[in-house]
C-alpha cells in the first residue's frame, strides 16, 4: 500500500469553514451527540485541486468540487486500515473525502455497539464534512457501515434534513422482548440458509428448521413488528434528539450501501456465527479488543435499532444504491434483494459477479463506478 498513510497526518483542531481548510488535510476528534470522541480525517481530494467535472485537469472526467464522500467502514475496521485508505483514495479522485473510525475502533473513544449508536458517529462526520462548504454529501457504508448509512438516511433525511420524527427512524421496537421475537424468527430463517454452509459442524444448529416458507413468513412478520413505531421507541427517539442531534447539517444527499445485512441477528453463515460469538461472549470480546483492536460493548440492544430493511423503506426521496457481491460469504443475495424491494423505485441494486464482502473485495473500478453514480445524482 501507499506509504502516505492517514496515520502520518498531523492532528489539527482547525474548524471547517475557511477556504484554507478546504484545500488541506485536517484530522481531528469530533464529538458525537452522546459525547463520544470520534477520530476523523478530511482530505480535499479532487476538490483540493479546484478541478471541476470534465475539466482537462480532471483525470476521471467526473470529479466534483462541491461533492464530499463520507466513508463508513465495516466492523473491526478504522480509518487507518489499508482497505479503508484504498477506498478513500478511489473516491478522492471524484471529490473530497471524510473517513472516520466508529466508536470502539481505532483511536476513537467509547465501545462498539455493532451498528446501533454508530449512527451518531456518522451524523457527526457528515455535519463536519458539510462545514467545509461542500454542497453535496454522499454517505458510503461497507458491511456494518452499510447498515449505518441506511439508518442515518432514514433518521436525518426528513423534510429540511431534520431528524426523524417521534424517534421512529432511530428504533424499531419497544425493547428486548421485540428483539428476542425478531431474533427467534430470524434464527428460523437463517437455519434454512445453513444448508449451503461448507462447515458441517457449524450447520448442525440449523437442522430443526425444515419449513423454509414458514420461516420466511415469520421473518417477514418480525420485520413488520420491528418497523412499528411503538410508544417506548418514540420516547427513546425524543431523548436522542434532546441529546443534541446535529439536525439539518447531518443530512445526506445520496446513499451507497455495500455488503450490508437486511436484518439483524443473522446467523445463517459460518462467518456470521463467528461474529456473534465475538460480540456476545466475554471471551469473544477479549479477542476483539486485543486481537482485532475493537472494543465491544457488553450490553444487549435495548431498544432494538430499526432494521436496515425497514430503514431502506424510509429513505426516499434520497437516492439509494445497494451494492453486493454474489460471492459474499457473510450475507447471501436475499439480503440485498430485500433491501432493494424495500427501497422501491428510489433504490438501485448492483449485484457484482465474483465480488466477496465489503471494502476488501471491492475493486477500484467498482469504487470509481460508485463515485460516478453519486456525482450523476446531482444532475
Amino acid at each position: 500500500m501507499s506509504g502516505d498513510s492517514a496515520g502520518h497526518v498531523a492532528r489539527s483542531t482547525a474548524a471547517p469553514g475557511s477556504g484554507a481548510a478546504a484545500r488541506t488535510r485536517v484530522r481531528r476528534f469530533l464529538r458525537t451527540a452522546d459525547g463520544v470522541a470520534v477520530d476523523a480525517l478530511y482530505e480535499p481530494g479532487a476538490a483540493g485541486e479546484g478541478v471541476a467535472a470534465g475539466h482537462p485537469g480532471d483525470p476521471s472526467g467526473t470529479s466534483d468540487v462541491d461533492h464530499v464522500f463520507v466513508i463508513a467502514h465495516g466492523f473491526t475496521g478504522d480509518l487507518d486500515r489499508p482497505h479503508v485508505r484504498r477506498a478513500a483514495r478511489a473516491f478522492a479522485r471524484h471529490g473530497a473525502v471524510v473517513t472516520f473510525s466508529f466508536r470502539g475502533h481505532g483511536a476513537s473513544g467509547g465501545r462498539s455497539t455493532v451498528g446501533d449508536r454508530e449512527v451518531l458517529d456518522l451524523a457527526a462526520a457528515v455535519a463536519w464534512a458539510r462545514g467545509f462548504g461542500h454542497a453535496r454529501v454522499t454517505t458510503v457504508g461497507f458491511s456494518m457501515g452499510g447498515s449505518v448509512v441506511l439508518r442515518h438516511a432514514a433518521l436525518y433525511g426528513g423534510p429540511g434534513g431534520e431528524a426523524g420524527t417521534a424517534g421512529g427512524a432511530l428504533y424499531g421496537g419497544p425493547g428486548r422482548e421485540a428483539g428476542r421475537a425478531g431474533k427467534a424468527a430470524t434464527d428460523a430463517t437463517d437455519a434454512t440458509d445453513a444448508t449451503d454452509a461448507t462447515d458441517a459442524t457449524d450447520a448442525t444448529d440449523a437442522t430443526d428448521a425444515t419449513d423454509a416458507t414458514d420461516a420466511a413468513d415469520a421473518a417477514g412478520r418480525a420485520e413488520a413488528r420491528e418497523g412499528a413505531s411503538a410508544t417506548e421507541a418514540a420516547r427513546a427517539g425524543a431523548r436522542e434528539e434532546a441529546a443534541g442531534s446535529p439536525g439539518a447539517d447531518a443530512r445526506t444527499d445520496a446513499v451507497i450501501s455495500v455488503s450490508a445485512p437486511a436484518r439483524w441477528y443473522y446467523r445463517g453463515t459460518a462467518p456470521m456465527r463467528r461474529l456473534h460469538w465475538l460480540v456476545m461472549r466475554p471471551t469473544g470480546r477479549l479477542v476483539g479488543r486485543w486481537g482485532l483492536r475493537t472494543r465491544i460493548h457488553h450490553r444487549e440492544w435495548d431498544p432494538v435499532p430499526l432494521s436496515p430493511v425497514a430503514a431502506a423503506a424510509r429513505i426516499a426521496p434520497v437516492p439509494l444504491l445497494i451494492v453486493h457481491g454474489d460471492r459474499d460469504a457473510y450475507f447471501p443475495l436475499d439480503h440485498p434483494r430485500m433491501l432493494a424491494a424495500a427501497a422501491g423505485d428510489h433504490g438501485e441494486l448492483w449485484l457484482e459477479p465474483g465480488m466477496g464482502h465489503a471494502e476488501n473485495a471491492a475493486p477500484d473500478p467498482l469504487l470509481d463506478r460508485m463515485a460516478r453514480w453519486a456525482i450523476a445524482q446531482a444532475g
